[in-house]
């Protein structure tokens, strides 16, 4: 494991390949999201694009030099991964529509490929950000979202 100290903030690089906007993303990402999290999204460009946006919005501090090197350097490395079937279909998915789609275009959630604990961990993020979802949804939440959208 790589560890590197990036504005003060102690951070894992092993997750994130080499390349051209490595160190922005580092500095600017790292610093609010563990590497995993970000390494396990598979979001097309566009995507990618509205997420950063999303993130400058919430007072992230991304220099206008520093933006497009970002976002090309998550869309080289982490772009969609295709599957051949739909995934599970399962009471999550009522779910989802409801709860997740109201915030984020399907193509952003989707594109994500995250295992079932970081699920989880966005899913409780999301509830306290806001998200309307019961107790008694969550799990069958997440399991749907870990199911159709797996770590690869």
């Amino acid at each position: 494991m790589v560890l590197a100290l990036i504005g003060g903030v102690r951070t894992s690089a092993q997750e994130l390949p080499a390349g051209m906007g490595r160190d922005e993303v580092l500095r600017r990402c790292v610093v609010c999201h563990e590497s995993d999290l970000i390494a396990q999204q598979r979001l097309p460009a566009a995507a990618w694009t509205r997420e950063l946006d999303k993130m400058i919005r919430w007072g992230a501090a991304v220099e206008r030099p520093e933006r497009d090197p970002i976002v090309a350097y998550l869309a080289s490395h982490f772009s969609p991964v295709r599957t051949s079937g739909q995934g599970p279909s399962t009471a999550g998915a009522v779910t989802f529509t409801r709860a997740c789609q109201v915030c984020h275009e399907a193509d952003l959630v989707e594109a994500q490929r995250l295992s079932h604990s970081v699920w989880t961990r966005e899913v409780d993020k999301m509830i306290r950000w806001g998200a309307v979802v019961a107790d008694s949804e969550k799990a069958a939440l997440v399991d749907y979202l870990a199911g159709r959208f797996p770590a690869r």
